[in-house]
């Protein structure tokens, strides 16, 4: 079911905090990749610390599911990698034309912010111009995210059906 609000990062209102920024131009080294270690990331998603959380609803029923859906093409990851050890990454499911973000990880700071950067520029250069990431966070909301009503989110979710546009290859 749909809740009440929804939060979407409209890719034309993306901010970059001057930290952000920062942390872009010191780590130049780490490597970002699309679906190279799908299963990795989700397991990375489940055991993130969330601070004010007491565990996690990426279950092992649900991560078996998502790696379903991975297989089936319908979910994908953005990786980042320093060397050869994942630093950070993020997760999410397709749906006709649109990208939803599940979860997403860190093991050095701001990376998983650098992994939605990259999937913004991905998405962007399919035809994309915003994506759904569900509940809004405040650092989401200081990337310029923001939540639209469910009739809004419907309504956009529905246009973005009707276009012939492949989010993935």
């Amino acid at each position: 079911m749909c809740p009440v609000r929804r939060a979407i990062l409209e890719f034309d209102a993306l901010h970059l905090p001057h930290s952000l920024r920062k942390s872009q131009r010191k780590l130049t080294t780490l490597r970002f990749t699309i679906d190279r270690a799908f299963e990795e990331v989700i397991r990375a998603c489940a055991a993130a610390h969330r601070p004010g959380q007491r565990g996690t609803w990426i279950t092992p029923p649900m991560v078996a599911t998502y790696l379903a859906v991975h297989r089936q093409g319908h979910a994908h990851s953005i990786e980042a990698w320093d060397g050869d050890a994942l630093v950070g990454g993020m997760y999410g499911v397709t749906s006709g034309g649109v990208f939803a973000g599940e979860s997403m990880f860190h093991r050095i700071d701001d990376v998983s912010k650098l992994c939605l950067l990259q999937l913004v520029a991905h998405l962007r250069s399919r035809g994309s111009t915003w994506l759904d990431i569900q509940q809004l966070t405040p650092h989401l909301a200081a990337l310029g995210a923001r939540e639209i009503s469910r009739v809004d989110f419907l309504a956009r979710l529905a246009a973005e059906q009707r276009q012939p546009r492949s989010l993935f290859p």
